[in-house]
């Protein structure tokens, strides 16, 4: 009994390894991205979990072998206050002066809501910080680098494909909000290219820039850096 369920793990941890396979997941995740929002990000989970468990849990598949945590979490800090003064001071004003505001309205519970905040924060660690990380860059990045030669172009060919991906699935906060997370999608991924067997560095940015966003928006200040840079701009 353990040989065939054995047997069985194997045959679907290859499976899930050949690149038609691959390439297939993703040309559904990006349909269902952008009809449907996200089931495109769930189903995607679920195939890169599904192989996670077909390859035995191994991290190193997906680009994170033994970290150094510290380091790792203080790059992400640095990391992610650099995205917040490249993407959110410099980039979204003008993009949001030209095409319109970034759709928030999705958010508005939490502002002034310490109780939803807190929730929001755990809930944007695990789906954002772990997950979108972890299919993104640690399952679509890296299969399709691996797919296409493996080398330093094939790396970055992958990582414009994954952040056009990633901005779709972004497409509720209009365009303006696709243009944006494309843009950080582009930046995540080229820190993962910069640290490819050290997805926690991505992570820890992705969570730690997102917890910049939502401490703005929990006290109601979520337009405060846009507004004073469209200011000075206009």
């Amino acid at each position: 009994m353990n040989k065939n369920k054995s047997n069985f793990r194997d045959r679907i941890g290859m499976l899930f390894e050949r690149p038609l396979f691959i390439i297939l997941a993703i040309i559904i995740v990006v349909i269902l991205t952008i009809f449907t929002g996200g089931l495109g990000y769930f189903f995607g989970i679920t195939i890169a979990l599904i192989t996670f468990w077909a390859k035995r849990w191994d991290w190193n598949y997906f680009g994170l072998s033994k970290p150094n945590w510290g380091k790792s979490i203080i790059r992400g800090i640095l990391y992610a206050i650099g995205i917040f003064l490249i993407v959110d001071v410099i980039i979204q004003p003008i993009l949001e002066n030209l095409l319109g505001e970034i759709d928030l309205q999705s958010f508005d519970g939490i502002k002034g809501n310490f109780i939803n905040y807190i929730i929001l924060s755990l809930f944007m660690w695990i789906v954002a910080g772990f997950g979108e990380e972890f299919l993104f860059r640690g399952y679509i990045v890296k299969r399709l680098a691996i797919i296409f030669g493996d080398t330093n172009y094939s790396w970055f060919m992958s990582v414009i494909i994954t952040s056009i991906i990633f901005g779709l699935a972004h497409i509720y906060q209009g365009t303006s909000g696709v243009i944006t997370t494309g843009i950080i999608g582009f930046i995540m991924g080229m820190i993962f290219f910069r640290h490819r067997k050290n997805l926690s560095i991505a992570m820890f940015t992705h969570g730690f820039y997102d917890m910049i966003g939502i401490t703005l928006l929990y006290f109601g200040e979520e337009r405060a850096i846009t507004e004073f840079i469209s200011g000075l701009i206009l």
